[in-house]
């Protein structure tokens, strides 16, 4: 059974940074893409940042030269560097690998 686990979330003040990482098990994902994206309160999921089997990456105008995101296939994971953060990332961040696997979401409020 394949599992996304999202750890690294909780509150942070503007202009600080955070570190998400999402563990894969149950396959592996070396050749798939993996990717983050977030669902701001009232608001539908959307994309942040992407990374593929040959470690390019794609992000969202929002992220941006702010978010990083990177992977370590030895260890089936997949991270999210967020500095300068601001009250509009605010969000939950959910691990996505080869498009149809979803982690459960870990939260990010940041505050003002």
């Amino acid at each position: 059974q394949v599992q996304l686990v999202e750890s690294g979330g909780g509150l942070v003040q503007a202009g600080g940074s955070l570190r998400l990482s999402c563990a894969a098990s149950g396959r592996t994902f070396s050749s798939a893409d993996m990717g983050w994206y977030r669902q701001a309160p009232g608001k539908e999921r959307g994309f942040v940042a992407r990374i593929n089997r040959s470690s390019s990456t794609s992000y969202a105008t929002s992220a941006k030269g702010r978010f990083t995101i990177s992977r370590d296939n030895a260890r089936n994971t997949v991270n999210l560097q967020m500095n300068s953060l601001k009250p509009e990332d605010t969000a939950i961040y959910y691990c996505n690998a080869a498009v149809v696997y979803w982690g459960q979401g870990t939260q990010v409020p940041v505050s003002s």
